[in-house]
C-alpha cells in the first residue's frame, strides 16, 4: 500500500512533533512546514521540511500538493514586536487557501475551548474567525479545541513548578476558583491522528480527564514535586504585575493580562467528555525530579530558531 503524505505544521516544536511521531509510527510519509528550518530535525530524514512561505503563496501551495491531510498547529500565544495575533490569523487564512489550491482533502485544526468572534480577547476571537473560515472551504475538517497542554516541552505547567521551586510565595489571580482541564500533548496528538483518518466534519473539545480549579492545580503541582509554598489569593492586577516582573527578569513574557482574563472568565473549561486519558496528577508525579528545574521561555524559543526545544 502506497504511503499517504501528511503535512504537519511545526514538527520541530511542541504538539506538531508528537503528531509527526505518531504518523511515522503508522508508516505515513510526513512533511512539516516550519519557521525554524535551522532547528534540529528530531526525525532525521524521515520528515521533509519546508518553510511556511506565507509571503510566497504559490510556493506554499507546492509544498502542500499531494497531501491527504494537513494538521495545523500554527498560532502565537500573545502579541509581541515580531509576532502578533493579526499576523497569525492572516497567515493561517493563507495556509487554508493554499491547502485548498493544492488539493488537500482534510484539515485537522487545533483551536481553543470557547472561541467567540465577539470575545474581547484576541486569542479567542482569532481562533473563532479561523474556525469560521475553515468551515467555508469544501475539504473536510476536524477542529480540536484543547485548553492547556502539558508534556515535556510545556511552558505553563513547567513554569508553575519553576515558580513554586524558586519563590517563597505563589500568588493567585483572585481566589483561583476558575477551572482548567489540561490534556497531555501526546493524547492530543493521538486524537489528531485518529481524526486524520475520518471523513466527517467534527468539532471536539480536546480536554483531559481531570478538572482543577487554578488553586487546586498549583497545590497539586507543589505536592507532587515536593515543594510546600504559601499560596495566596491576590488582587488579579497585583498577581499579574508579579508575573510580569518575573518574566521581565527572565527576558520573557511569563503571563499576559489577556491570559489572566481568559483564565478568570472560565474559558479553559467545558462540560464536554474527556478526550484524553493521561492524568496530570500522575504525570507530574512521574516527572517530579525534572519538572520546573529550568524556566521555559516562550521568547527564547521564538528568537533562537536553531536550538531544539
Amino acid at each position: 500500500m502506497a504511503q499517504e503524505l501528511h503535512v504537519v505544521t511545526g514538527a520541530f516544536g511542541y504538539s506538531g512533533k508528537y503528531i509527526a511521531k505518531r504518523l511515522l509510527a503508522e508508516g505515513q510519509r510526513v512533511r512539516t512546514l516550519t519557521n525554524s528550518m535551522q532547528r534540529p530535525n528530531p526525525f532525521g530524514n524521515q520528515v521533509e521540511a519546508y518553510p511556511y512561505n506565507f509571503d510566497s503563496p504559490d510556493d506554499l501551495v507546492e509544498s502542500l500538493r499531494g497531501a491527504e491531510v494537513l494538521y495545523n498547529t500554527y498560532w502565537v500565544r500573545f502579541n509581541y514586536s515580531f509576532f502578533k495575533y493579526q499576523s497569525a490569523v492572516r497567515n493561517t487564512l493563507i495556509l487554508f487557501e493554499a491547502a485548498h489550491k493544492a488539493g488537500v482533502k482534510r484539515i485537522i485544526h487545533i483551536g481553543i475551548t470557547n472561541p467567540s468572534k465577539d470575545s474581547p480577547l484576541e486569542y479567542f476571537a482569532g481562533k473563532a474567525r479561523l474556525e469560521e473560515a475553515l468551515r467555508a472551504f469544501d475539504f473536510s475538517y476536524a477542529i480540536l479545541r484543547p485548553t492547556v497542554l502539558f508534556g515535556k516541552e510545556d511552558i505553563l505547567i513547567n513554569n508553575i513548578a519553576w515558580t513554586l521551586r524558586h519563590l517563597p510565595v505563589f500568588g493567585l489571580f483572585g481566589d483561583g476558583s476558575y477551572r482548567l482541564q489540561p490534556i497531555y500533548v501526546d493524547d492530543l496528538a493521538a486524537l489528531a491522528v485518529a481524526q486524520g483518518k475520518g471523513k466527517s466534519n467534527t468539532i471536539i473539545d480536546a480536554i483531559g480527564p481531570e478538572t482543577f480549579t487554578y488553586r487546586e492545580l498549583v497545590q497539586i503541582i507543589g505536592e507532587n514535586i515536593g515543594v510546600n509554598r504559601l499560596i495566596l489569593s491576590m488582587l488579579p492586577v497585583l498577581a499579574y504585575a508579579a508575573g510580569w516582573t518575573v518574566g521581565h527578569l527572565m527576558g520573557d513574557v511569563m503571563i499576559t493580562w489577556s491570559e489572566v482574563k481568559g483564565l478568570m472568565a472560565d474559558l479553559l473549561h467545558t462540560d464536554s467528555p474527556a478526550a484524553g486519558a493521561t492524568r496530570l496528577t500522575e504525570w507530574t508525579r512521574l516527572h517530579k525530579d525534572t519538572l520546573g528545574l529550568k524556566y521555559a521561555s516562550e521568547l527564547a524559543r521564538r528568537k533562537d530558531r536553531a536550538k531544539a526545544y
